[in-house]
């Protein structure tokens, strides 16, 4: 019901009012000022009350939103710990070589970003200067400490990345002649377009440039450094994680998916900075509307604290004439679109459109200069001012208790010229002319002569390697704890865990039904147990954890949480109870496969971020893996992962009833395109035990591989077979001999089925079909991975193309094996089809294609046609097209089963 006004009520209403009299004088007060001093005047007092009552601790809701100008006032913020004109020659000189290396590789049409870090220099020089610690040890004064090798976690913005080879360049790591060959690797001395840990791996840790992913991982990567420091691993205290991001960028949904988590888990480790230059790659990132106040309200509401840097000292002067705060009103009013042309236009206009909109605005313009309105609407920004971004840097290293984002306003193409600053199409426009840089030389005051322009190329510039600015540069690093960003790996082989836990799955479950799933989850347990390697396991799980049968993990190994258990679980008196811990093993994320797969890429690296390999296996409904997060899987091989994906209820046909949006018939296609996923789908539990072994070796052993498993396992309870002799081979490269048919006679009929997975359950009852009603013989085979037959095939063409004779193993397996081939699997018949064009027989395949249904595995499996009896006709089919059956053999099979 709503009160005689037409209002609903509010839950004040609710609640009892102990002194109704106080209420109405405190009532009366405002309603005095808004009469005597106006709506603007009650709302700043009200304003102020709920910031004082906010810092004294009051138990009030939070302003989503504060005045537009910067959280920390000049009057308040610290001195800058450094030679600040110093400080301003280094950012001069990295501005103009990030320009230059753009502007010199358009010759040869391979782009580059210009406006980005122009507009950013500031924000990452500051951090380098005073905040980013290095691997090499010592903390930063600030912090105290050491980082103990692992230092801070630096997540740049991907367009921002010729900033960062000037600074290297300017350091001394890296050359002229690899900043000449920016966007141009294929000699082998060239530089990568963006941050790459695999194209670059000695400097880049985190690949950012598809955009959204970098916020994501930075919050889980924060989390995973609280998780190593809970567990005991490391000490991961005194790290740091920082994100440079773009305001646009923040429009990803990824971007801002665990922003709740990050302060639930006060995570005050971690500091996002968003360059709030308003505009996004084709223009205005809000053209009616304000993002930087929308980006407040977002990240206040989550929990977050915020600090607001948007206009520079220039804006001093205008803020102390303010005095009836109708400036304040009117910069919160004019939307982000009109205050990038006001970036562009002459004074005049800027005196009528923004000060003319009220009286007292156009008597404030009165007091002001040209050259001051010029000054403070064209370039005078937070985010371009050394001491108001170490004011910011220095207030979220000190927060405690929740984390920290930076919103700094920043002109993009700052210093670049008329013809870049603030223009919609600066993000497309790839050098500058020679005036133009002759122009930004003088601007930023470097000692570059005319001369220096005589071929018509921009040259590059460098102090000396000996000069003030490099050793300032470098004694700042050095005190910080080496250079940044930096990457390093750590080599410790990891001991092979005892046999025992691998064995168990050799030998067979009997005549007890085991799904697959529960195979890979049984050995994993085991491992977990083993005194060497078992604490380094990272279960990983979103919410599924029962599902998949982990939930005997949950006492023995807990669940992570920073809070530990504040609370009595309901199944506290059963065995298997909900156990959270902050020294917990398993991270069970919720509802959120983005959220677990971040959590995997920070554990799957940690072997370089902090150099403690760890081992992380993810477990998942196999549909919402690759299908919902394959972006994050590339990530994940730009990061050059290591661990166990894995896809549970894996296949089209298996997961009774669950329909369509359950039914993965298509993984393991999509995960073929990934060259750094070693791709299997084992049929039985002795596989999984072989390919688990296999893959500690190769990710973990003696010479580490920079790759990842993708296992898919099945839900099916069904009798797992003990391993034969002579077949871990086979069953690492992809393909053995589980089962030869038994032939009538010697002259029968002969055929090969390979099958993968769930589907040698098929491919063996249509075995047995074919002997026993047409006295065909069948061999079957297990294809534990089309996609390591396909690798190995492709890597023996290559080989082929330098004059190298080698034969592809698949072919090598099949090699004078009778009759025609028969490859079936729960999955679409691209999968197997992968390494058709090797296998010299004659080729077939079946498979789950179209979309899936909810029905019984039967039934399913009929509606596809892969079941045994399908398998039987086409099997038949194909010796017939020989001649090695009767044509009427196939009709007949047809009818008989019901096909």
């Amino acid at each position: 019901m709503t009160d005689p006004v037409g209002k609903l009520p509010s839950e004040l209403d609710q609640l009892p009012d102990r002194d109704a009299e106080e209420t109405a004088e405190w009532a009366a007060s405002l309603d005095a000022v808004t009469e005597h001093a106006g709506p603007h005047r009650a709302a700043y007092l009200m304003r102020r009350t709920l910031q004082h009552a906010e810092k004294a601790g009051v138990a009030l809701p939070r302003l989503l939103e504060t005045d537009y100008v910067n959280t920390i006032p000049t009057s308040a913020e610290p001195a800058l710990d450094g030679d600040e004109a110093m400080e301003a020659r280094i950012t001069a000189w990295n501005r103009w070589n990030a320009a230059a290396m753009v502007t010199r590789g358009s010759r040869f049409g391979v782009g580059g970003h210009i406006a980005t870090f122009a507009s950013a220099a500031w924000l990452y020089e500051t951090g380098f200067n005073h905040f980013f610690r290095g691997k090499e040890g010592g903390g930063t004064p600030q912090a105290g400490g050491s980082g103990g090798g692992s230092g801070d976690q630096l997540y740049i913005q991907g367009h921002a990345s010729p900033g960062i080879y000037a600074r290297a360049f300017l350091d001394g790591r890296i050359s002229e002649q690899q900043l000449d060959n920016f966007r141009q690797e294929a000699g082998g001395a060239g530089l990568p377009s963006y941050p790459h840990p695999r194209r670059l791996p000695w400097l880049w840790e985190f690949p950012t440039v598809s955009m959204g992913l970098g916020p994501l991982s930075a919050i889980y990567q924060a989390r995973f450094n609280r998780y190593l420091l809970g567990r005991g691993i490391k000490d991961t205290s005194q790290s740091h994680v920082w994100a440079f991001l773009g305001d646009g960028e923040m429009d990803e949904p990824e971007s801002t998916a665990a922003l709740a988590l990050a302060s639930r888990e006060r995570l005050d480790n971690l500091t996002f900075v968003i360059n709030c230059n308003l505009q996004r790659l084709d223009g205005p990132v809000r053209a009616n509307f304000k993002i930087v106040q929308e980006l407040e309200a977002q990240f206040r509401g989550a929990g977050w604290n915020v600090v607001k840097s948007l206009w520079g000292s220039a804006w001093d002067e205008l803020f102390q004439l303010d005095t009836t705060g109708a400036l304040v009103r009117r910069l919160r009013e004019v939307p982000d679109a009109q205050f990038q042309t006001y970036a562009t236009r002459d004074v005049a206009y800027i005196r009528e459109h923004f000060f003319g909109a009220e009286p007292a605005l156009v008597e404030l313009a009165r007091l002001l200069t040209d050259a001051k309105i010029a000054e403070c609407f064209h370039t005078s920004r937070g985010g371009h001012e050394a001491r108001k971004v170490y004011a910011a840097y220095k207030a979220a290293v000190e927060h405690k208790g929740a984390p920290t984002v930076i919103l700094a306003q920043t002109v993009k193409g700052y210093t670049l010229g008329k013809g870049f600053e603030s223009k919609n199409a600066n993000h497309q426009m790839k050098k500058l002319t020679t005036d133009e840089f002759k122009g930004m030389r003088d601007l930023l005051g470097l000692p570059i002569a005319d001369s220096a322009f005589a071929d018509g190329l921009v040259p590059y510039g460098h102090p000396g390697a000996d000069s003030p600015e490099v050793r300032y540069l470098q004694e700042r690093r050095a005190a910080l704890g080496g250079p940044a960003p930096a990457r390093r790996v750590h080599a410790v082989a990891l001991p092979e865990p005892q046999e025992r836990a691998f064995q168990a799955l050799h030998k067979g479950s009997g005549k007890q039904e085991m799904a697959t799933t529960m195979a890979f989850v049984r050995l994993v347990k085991d491992l977990m147990r083993d005194k060497e390697t078992g604490r380094r396991w990272v279960p990983i799980v979103p919410d599924e954890a029962r599902t998949f049968g982990m939930e005997s993990l949950f006492p023995s190994a807990g669940i992570y949480s920073p809070l530990g258990q504040t609370y009595e679980p309901v199944d506290r008196d059963q065995l298997m109870y909900y156990k959270e811990a902050t020294d917990g093993q398993i991270l069970n994320e919720g509802i959120t496969e983005a959220g677990a797969m971040a959590d995997f890429i920070a554990a799957a690296t940690s072997y370089a971020t902090h150099g403690e390999p760890m081992i992380p296996f993810y477990i998942f409904y196999s549909m919402f893996g690759w299908q919902r997060t394959a972006d994050q899987m590339w990530q994940l091989a730009d990061q050059l992962g290591k661990g166990f994906i894995v896809g549970a209820t894996a296949g089209r046909t298996t997961l009774t009833g669950e329909g369509l949006q359950h039914a993965d018939g298509h993984s393991h296609l999509i995960a073929s395109t990934n060259p750094a996923s070693l791709n299997y789908d084992p049929a039985f539990a002795y596989e999984i035990a072989v390919i688990v072994k296999d893959g500690l070796r190769r990710m973990y052993g003696e010479n580490p591989e920079d790759v990842f498993y993708y296992l898919t396992v099945y839900n099916e309870p069904k009798p797992q077979p003990a391993m034969p002799e002579g077949v871990e081979e086979g069953i690492v490269r992809g393909l053995y001999r589980f089962k030869e048919g038994v032939a009538a006679s010697a002259d029968s009929p002969r055929l090969q089925l390979l099958a993968s997975g769930t589907a040698i359950h098929w491919a063996l009852a249509a075995q047995e079909l074919l002997a026993a009603d047409w006295g065909v013989t069948a061999d079957v085979w297990s294809a534990t991975s089309w996609g390591e037959l396909r690798r190995d095939a492709l890597e023996a063409d290559e080989a082929l193309l330098r004059g190298e004779q080698r034969i592809p193993y698949v072919a090598q397996a099949l090699e004078g094996a009778p009759g025609p081939v028969l490859a079936v699997s729960d999955w679409m018949r691209q999968v197997p089809d992968q390494i058709s064009q090797w296998v010299e027989q004659d080729w077939s395949s079946l498979g789950t294609d179209g979309f899936g249904l909810s029905d019984t595995r039967e039934a399913a499996r009929r509606h596809f046609g892969v079941d045994a009896q399908s398998i039987t006709v086409a099997a038949l089919a194909q010796l017939a097209k020989r001649g090695e059956v009767p044509a009427s053999a196939v009709k007949e099979a047809r009818e008989r089963y019901g096909l």
